[in-house]
């Protein structure tokens, strides 16, 4: 069972699959050969289930930062008698430079430990297991390392110290004083496949290195955000860029599953797929903290997974890596998860579920990236015009709403008012996607229904707010997205008074923001959301309410980790991070709100005197 709290994790990424490596050295997740893949080591979710660590004996103190402008990670380890420092990274392609970040992963692991005071007494655990920890492998001596071979999956190990094998296991200890190094590098490769060539620590040096500087050509091309909170604005693009899959452009939510909602509960989603409803609040962020290549890309992955309606009576709302539809969830009973959090599930049933949501982001995606696109072929024109219409005739229909519920199914003011959205978008973007006029007729009568069925239903005047679903008396932090996406102008009183009645109703003891409080057809509890409380600060700085809108960012990010990552939630009893990590949608939530705290700042300030 693992004890180790979210927040010791790091985030190590090829843009292929991700690693997280916890503070005293260990590799406890890594799905091979990308984000969805099987874990080779998964310890994070049971004691059982694979792990790798170089760390040292007796450590004392630990410090950690990534390299400038790279997700490459520099642990310090400090000991009564010395200190070791330990560099980790997932291999970029070797001289992969800016645009081509990610391109020809080797899918490797590597591993440099230095000895920079005194004397440290290294210690190396090698223990792959394969499948989720399904599969123990045969791990034998080779030279120049170990090899792990079980089903379909090798790992090759090239180490530069001697290893002990026994039960599975590859296991070193060395003395190391001033000035020693010792180095590491793991591939995966198919059972079916050639052996890798193992790696020389030279290599592996070389190799970082390398890594490193295509991290900071991308970023120095990618990354121009000058305003407040830049580096975690700068961070928080890096980790986006991090959960990308190169080969599709698809960002997933979070690499990881089953990190429970509340420890201990049920609620334990697989989080390694792409959500449309992530869409419009994604390309925003990545317009404002890397580039507009990158959210073009993110957009074609979009416009091409859910380019098929047919057989469906809404737009499917989440897709795998490379587009697939089929994500069905299946639960491992071998894992005992997180701090015992079962059940651990992988797939994810959400991609049944009707959300009617999904048409306003994707055409307000379309629609912020207008003039990025350039002439729309009349495949995807066709496409758009269909979201359209979808969403002018179902935008009556019952959903599961944005946050997925499981219950039945509601008219939730979150996904009218995206439907409004898909209508308003699509009427701005007629001449780019070949509307005729009988059609922009049509949706502008069906956008003035709905914002009136808006007004009047989801308003709730005793609530003094909108509210989460039609003639409802409960708060949902949704509807801070009303003045978010133009439905109404910031400064609008019911948005005031929204703002005020989510604040006061949704907070928890720790200042941060729940997504509700209302039954969702799950049991259990779950803690505050970060893109909530991000929510809260951008509406009210949108609003003008500056000294809010920073209080409530400060207290969100408050919660970072020391390296500045977010999961999705902090429990609201211990303000222990918890949720699948890092959060995509956490980051988003960041860079959105800080952008709008510029905008704002720089609209409050005097206007220079004219003389």
């Amino acid at each position: 069972m693992s004890h180790h709290p979210i927040a010791d994790l790091a985030l190590l990424s090829d843009c292929h699959s991700a690693a997280l490596v916890d503070r005293t050295g260990s590799v406890d997740w890594w799905c091979l050969p990308s984000f969805s893949s099987p874990s080779v080591f998964g310890r994070l979710l049971d004691q059982a289930a694979g792990h790798f660590r170089v760390g040292v004996s007796g450590a004392t103190r630990v410090e950690r930062a990534y390299l400038e402008d790279t997700l490459v990670l520099r642990t310090t380890f400090r000991t009564p008698t010395g200190a070791l420092e330990l560099t980790d990274a997932l291999a970029m392609g070797s001289g992969v430079r800016g645009h081509e970040l990610g391109l020809a992963s080797p899918h490797a692991l590597i591993r440099h430990a230095r000895c920079i005071d005194g004397r440290v007494e290294l210690e190396v655990d090698f223990a792959p297991r394969f499948e989720y920890g399904l599969t123990t492998p045969l791990v034998v001596a080779v030279d120049h390392g170990a090899v792990a071979t079980g089903g379909p999956t090798t790992l090759r190990l090239s180490s530069s110290i001697p290893l002990k094998i026994a039960d599975a296991l590859a296991t070193a200890r060395a003395t190391l004083t001033v000035g020693e190094t010792a180095a590491f590098a793991v591939h995966g490769a198919s059972t079916w496949e050639p052996l890798p060539e193992p790696w020389s620590a030279g290599m592996v040096r070389e190799r970082i290195e390398d890594t490193a500087e295509a991290w900071r050509s991308w970023a120095a091309v990618h990354q121009g955000y000058q305003g407040p909170y830049a580096d975690l604005v700068r961070l928080s693009g890096r980790v986006l860029q991090g959960l990308t899959f190169q080969s599709t452009g698809a960002i997933v939510a979070a690499p990881t599953t089953s990190l429970p909602e509340a420890i201990g509960g049920d609620r334990n989603w697989d989080y390694r797929y792409t959500w449309v409803r992530d869409a419009s609040l994604t390309l925003n962020a990545l317009w404002v903290a890397a580039c507009p290549d990158e959210a073009v890309g993110f957009l074609g992955f979009l416009t091409t997974a859910a380019s098929s309606l047919y057989g469906r009576r809404n737009l499917q709302v989440m897709f795998g890596i490379r587009g697939e539809r089929d994500p069905s969830e299946r639960v491992l009973p071998w894992l005992s998860g997180w701090r015992d959090s079962r059940p651990v599930r992988v797939g994810n049933d959400a991609w049944t579920q009707e959300q009617s949501d999904v048409y306003g982001e994707l055409l307000d995606s379309v629609h912020r990236l207008r003039d990025r696109l350039g002439v729309i072929p009349e495949r995807e024109r066709r496409f758009l015009r269909t979201l359209a219409d979808r969403a002018a005739t179902g935008w009556q229909a019952p959903d599961q709403g944005i946050w997925e519920i499981r219950g039945e199914p509601r008219h939730f003011v979150h996904s009218m008012l995206m439907s409004w959205l898909a209508l308003d978008r699509a009427i701005d973007l007629a001449t780019d996607i070949g509307a005729a006029a009988d059609d922009v007729s049509g949706w502008a009568a069906t956008r003035d229904e709905i914002r009136a069925a808006i007004e009047q239903d989801g308003w709730n005047e005793d609530v003094g707010a909108f509210t989460q679903s039609l003639e409802s008396a409960d708060l949902d932090a949704s509807c801070l997205l009303i003045p978010l996406v133009g439905f109404l102008p910031p400064d609008d009183p019911r948005v005031l008074s929204t703002i005020d009645a989510i604040e006061r109703e949704l907070s928890d003891e720790r200042g941060l923001t729940l997504r509700y409080r209302s039954d969702d057809g799950l049991g259990g509890s779950e803690g505050s959301f970060l893109i909530c409380t991000f929510w809260l600060a951008e509406a009210a700085a949108r609003a003008g309410r500056l000294d809010q809108a920073r209080t409530v960012f400060e207290r969100a990010i408050g919660y970072a980790n020391d390296l500045g990552l977010l999961s999705e939630e902090v429990d609201s009893g211990t303000g222990e991070l918890i949720g699948n990590f890092p959060q995509a949608f956490s980051h988003v939530g960041l860079v959105n709100a800080a952008w709008a705290l510029a905008e704002a700042a720089e609209d409050a300030r005097p206007a220079e005197r004219v003389t």
